[in-house]
């Protein structure tokens, strides 16, 4: 039997190496916390699962979802709704939004719209995962651009060469950033839509954690002129309402890009259940105070992790948004290594940053995303298991 060729570009899946890392652990009777994946524990909001529940018992939801490809009208006009609200951005509902089964799909089906085999397509490095399969499945060559500390993790565009520039067809950027938590200036995302126009290429703005920045202004790639002109904005319902498991999400802005992706589901999928819209319609519109608990939440977390590592002997300047913290290693260790490290001595499971690409080695990322409980009981650990370190 004959296995694609395309899947051996491909290594295991970061999240589910840690899942299965951490289910071993678990088996063994270790007390294993993860830190590592980025899944809200807090619940949807309430009137959120209500207006699921209730669109669910309408039978007239229970056949295919209405517009399959597009997304239902209702669902795209509050998307356009929360635009123009949180970030004064002007989108019209019937040709510059497609729902989105998560933004994760959103990159897939902006791949196979957008990107021709043999196409070279840039890549933040360190960078999500998710990104580098969708661009190889397509047959293209994802080319890494570096982000550094020095640069607060954006990409510097004028070190680009622009013989790849001239090659390079799509571009794929993610801020606030997975995994550095760094944040795009309206002074970046003006020079991308500049740097996009001069060497024609198609902005892929993964967004979805839009809402989670602390002490700075969101922001969205759409909010600078001319961004429609050459990409899309992906953005999720996932990270600001706690609907990881809920899969609804939305692409945003370039009407060609918007149709090409439209036209990818429409040849893959059958659309997110109208209930599920239903649903991400009452959060959209209904819910901005549930955005800012859940800030004010991550807010106090975060500080609590900070503390600790100050405590430690860490000293580094702290990223201004998602609900992650992207973290040097002590000297002398590898990501891996202090990964390990920190399991071995505290059973306490940390992202290595060298998954996240070659840029990546020499951090680790924490994740917010797991009870006031756990958190404290891991930070309890490290204070003792690693008050050796030098630092």
């Amino acid at each position: 039997m004959q296995i694609a060729d395309r899947l051996g570009k491909i290594p295991p899946y970061l999240f589910m190496t840690l899942r299965n890392k951490i289910n071993e652990a678990r088996k063994a009777g270790i007390d294993v916390i993860s830190l590592a994946i980025g899944d809200p524990v807090e619940a949807t909001p309430v009137n959120v699962v209500e207006a699921l529940a209730q669109a669910a018992r309408d039978k007239s939801n229970h056949c295919y979802p209405t517009d399959e490809e597009w997304g239902m009208f209702a669902f795209r006009e509050s998307v356009a709704r929360w635009y123009q609200r949180l970030y004064g951005v002007d989108l019209d509902p019937g040709k510059e939004i497609c729902a989105l089964i998560g933004s994760k799909e959103g990159c897939h089906h902006f791949a196979l719209g957008v990107i021709n085999p043999g196409d070279t397509v840039l890549v933040t490095d360190p960078g999500y995962p998710g990104y580098k399969p969708s661009i190889w499945f397509v047959g293209a060559e994802p080319h890494p651009v570096p982000m550094r500390a020095e640069n607060d993790f954006l990409p510097d565009l004028s070190a680009i060469p622009s013989e790849t520039a001239k090659k390079a067809t799509a571009f794929y950027l993610n801020y606030p950033n997975n995994p550095t938590g760094a944040v795009a200036t309206p002074e970046f995302l003006n020079d991308l839509v500049a740097f996009a126009k001069e060497y024609s290429i198609a902005i892929c703005y993964d967004n979805p954690y839009s809402e989670v920045v602390f002490g700075t202004e969101r922001l969205s790639f759409l909010n600078a002129p001319g961004a429609k002109e050459v990409g899309v904005e992906l953005n999720s319902l996932s990270k600001p309402y706690n609907m990881t498991g809920w899969r609804i999400g939305m692409a945003c802005g370039n009407p060609e890009i918007i149709k090409a992706i439209a036209t990818s589901k429409a040849n893959t999928d059958s659309g997110v259940f109208n209930a599920v819209q239903y649903a991400g319609i009452e959060a959209l519109d209904n819910c901005d105070d549930f955005i800012a608990e859940m800030l004010e939440l991550y807010s106090k977390r975060r500080e609590k992790v900070l503390t600790t590592l100050r405590e430690l002997g860490w000293r580094f300047d702290a990223p201004k948004g998602t609900f992650y913290l992207w973290v040097p290693v002590p000297e002398g260790f590898t990501s891996a290594e202090f990964c390990d490290l920190v399991f071995e001595k505290c059973a306490v499971v940390l992202a290595p940053g060298a998954a996240y690409g070659e840029n990546g080695e020499g951090f680790v990322r924490f994740s917010l995303t797991v009870s006031d409980e756990r958190l404290d009981e891991a930070l309890a650990r490290m204070r003792t298991g690693l008050k050796s370190l030098s630092f």
